[in-house]
């Protein structure tokens, strides 16, 4: 049982309700505080690729939250990834662990079993979000785009990559938010493959298109990278995002041309750079930055969705040690997650250069190493360096 005692700064609004929102809710209820969560989507967000966890950091947390088991029921039970030519023939393959980890789920089944989770115990305010954060001594004075003002004592942004909060309390994204050279799209469609609990993946030079099946192969996910010098776009204009894409894969082989045209009826399509941030701190005043919005990892790294879930834990942790004074915990907080979040964000080094290679012989050279991975003594090394960066961190017992 917690005997922590009534904290101060009890009420606190968070800026997202993906996965490290909700999280966040989760632990801060636990811990006697009030959350907030305001999210500017209409309800919880549904697409989303898979996200994997690794190693027993991030099993721990799931397992303290009590969703371990939740997740398991969810799990993609992905195989093998198989890399294909432009014909569909087979000519490597990755090992299930590279990408799926000990644990993976599709982002919108967690999210929904996050939501499920605190829905009874936590306000959620949809289809809305700050417009501004005024600061005194005894607290936060917020407006919103749609909702009357209110006063909070403390604002988390768990915003995300393009984080509104961060945007308000720290400064313009252009200096925090740093591109890899390379954007993403990804959206659901039929398994016209019929794939069974596995993928394929075709790569040309500075192009990769993947398809996947997911929901115990009822569906599929399609996911395109390419690379690009920094893109100017709207964020809002899901058709000028699809014209970028459809454009940058035109006269590309396989099965893109079908994925293309089932890209138009996507419910789900998503497109945004990949890339990540870096900030010299992570609060200011009463204001803190949770998950992307503070330390993206970029999905190259494989470590977004479990380094938020720890920042969560870690966040909501310390500020329960504090007795809810933001600014021992915040540094806390901070850290103790500092040197992770760097770890995380370094094992997305190299990554783009192999998964999406700029040149016809870096693509040979990669998949000359795809044939011959089964075949080699370190063929577990890769996983087992991914596993030893998500398990570098030690968690405290917050509620002994």
């Amino acid at each position: 049982m917690n005997t922590t005692p009534r904290p101060k700064n009890k009420n606190i609004l968070i800026s997202g309700a993906g996965v490290a929102g909700p999280a966040l809710a989760y632990w801060l209820h636990r811990h006697g505080f009030t959350p907030t969560v305001v999210e500017s989507a209409p309800g919880v967000r549904d697409g989303g690729y898979a996200v994997d966890f690794r190693g027993e950091a991030h099993l721990t947390v799931l397992d303290r939250m009590g969703i371990l088991a939740d997740i398991r029921r969810e799990r993609t039970n992905m195989g093998a990834m198989t890399y294909v030519n432009e014909a569909g023939k087979k000519i490597s393959s990755m090992p299930a662990d590279v990408f799926s980890g000990d644990l993976e789920i599709l982002r919108g089944d967690l999210a929904r079993i996050l939501y499920e989770r605190t829905g009874k115990d936590v306000e959620y305010v949809f289809d809305d979000s700050i417009t501004s954060i005024t600061e005194d001594a005894k607290g936060v004075q917020v407006t919103f785009e749609r909702s009357a003002p209110r006063r909070f004592d403390l604002v988390v942004g768990a915003d995300g990559l393009h984080s509104n909060v961060r945007a308000l309390a720290f400064g313009p994204e252009s200096r925090f938010v740093k591109g890899m050279g390379l954007y993403c799209a990804i959206f659901t469609t039929a398994n016209h493959l019929g794939l069974d609990h596995t993928g394929q993946l075709y790569n040309t030079p500075g192009r990769l298109v993947s398809v996947y099946s997911a929901r115990k192969n009822t569906e599929a996910k399609a996911m395109f990278y390419f690379g690009s010098p920094s893109l100017s776009y709207d964020r809002r204009d899901v058709e000028q995002q699809q014209r970028i894409l459809a454009e940058a894969f035109a006269g590309i082989g396989w099965e893109t041309p079908r994925l293309l045209d089932a890209m138009r009826d996507a419910r789900d399509f998503y497109f945004d750079s990949i890339s990540q941030v870096h900030l010299d701190r992570w609060s200011q005043g009463r204001s803190v930055l949770l998950g992307d919005a503070a330390c993206c990892a970029s999905p190259l790294s494989g470590m977004g969705t479990g380094l938020a879930m720890i920042g969560a834990y870690v966040l909501a942790g310390e500020l329960a040690a504090a007795g809810g004074d933001h600014r021992v915990g915040f540094a806390r907080y901070e850290e103790a997650m500092r040197e992770y979040a760097k770890g995380c964000q370094k094992s997305a080094d190299g990554v783009g250069d192999w998964m999406v290679p700029e040149s016809r012989l870096k693509a040979w050279i990669v998949n000359q190493n795809y044939k011959l991975l089964p075949y080699v003594p370190w063929k577990g090394l890769i996983a087992k360096g991914i596993r030893k960066t998500a398990n570098a961190i030690t968690l405290k017992d917050y509620e002994r």
